[in-house]
């Protein structure tokens, strides 16, 4: 999961080019992880930490949750709990829009989030 972590490093030092709050020492503090545990992470020396600490990451950065969860291979849990409701209708759903255009997917969820069926 090396990805993870060069994009969480980059990220962060993007901010802190601008903030030096954003060293990796403060941002360790504040994420509740000591800073040689994010050393290691952003370096790929050891594998993405839990959701929760994903989350809070994501937080610090101002990232998306579900995009640096995913970097990290992981599934929130209220996203694994909508899908364990219908198992097989969300597979199969994934399944069909795994190679729809981007325009098409958005337009969905727009549907979806208006309630225009």
């Amino acid at each position: 999961m090396r990805d993870f972590g060069d994009y969480v490093r980059k990220r962060r030092e993007e901010r802190q080019a601008t903030d030096p709050a954003f060293s990796l020492r403060q941002v360790a503090a504040r994420v509740g992880i000591e800073p040689t545990y994010l050393s290691k992470i952003e370096r790929g020396e050891l594998a993405p930490p839990s959701e929760e600490t994903v989350k809070r990451i994501a937080e610090e950065l101002e990232e998306d949750v579900d995009v640096l969860l995913a970097m990290a291979g992981k599934v929130s849990k209220d996203l694994q709990k909508i899908i364990r409701k219908r198992p097989k209708l969300f597979a199969q759903l994934i399944r069909e829009l795994k190679s729809a255009p981007e325009h098409a997917l958005l337009r969905i969820v727009r549907e979806v989030r208006d309630g225009n069926w």
